[in-house]
């Protein structure tokens, strides 16, 4: 009876792959609103001034460092979760993307996250001239510094779980 539960369970990490999959169509989505905001952005580069252009820039790479967030989501959970992914035949294969454990899955993130985090508060503040809500502003600036605290204590507590083993 034992192996037979441990079976069930060890086969039911492949309910974890459609979610990966779900992942990828995200991804597309994803490509596809970076298409239309870099189409935005190109078509309509003449009528910007300075602050719109970085605005626009860092519209683009908001959505690049949410697209690598959803890759690293996508690889390593699936090698971490579901299965060993064949990297042979694949020159170009990234070699983190089979050597990310959970603790490093979970560093990326949190730093992915402060990332597009910094990003917002950026985008806030190159709009103070715009009239930017100060409550807003405040709030950006408290939850960017919660997501930056997060990844000190997390890092700090990989840290120290290394150290134990």
């Amino acid at each position: 009876m034992e192996k037979v539960i441990e079976r069930f369970i060890f086969v039911s990490r492949w309910i974890m792959a459609p979610f990966y999959l779900g992942l990828v169509i995200a991804l597309a989505v994803l490509l596809y609103k970076f298409g239309v905001e870099l189409f935005h952005f190109v078509t309509h580069a003449g009528q910007f001034d300075e602050s719109d252009t970085i605005l626009g820039i860092l519209a683009l790479i908001d959505l690049t460092f949410t697209g690598s967030l959803v890759i690293i989501v996508i690889f390593s959970g699936y090698e971490n979760f579901v299965s060993k992914i064949d990297a042979t035949g694949h020159s170009d294969w990234p070699e983190w993307m089979t050597k990310v454990d959970f603790a490093g899955l979970k560093q990326k993130l949190l730093a992915s996250i402060v990332a597009i985090s910094a990003i917002a508060l950026l985008k806030a503040f190159m709009n103070l001239d715009r009239g930017v809500d100060e409550k807003q502003l405040m709030w950006l600036v408290i939850i960017h510094v919660v997501f930056v605290l997060s990844g000190v204590v997390l890092a700090w507590t990989d840290r120290l779980s290394e150290k134990a083993h």
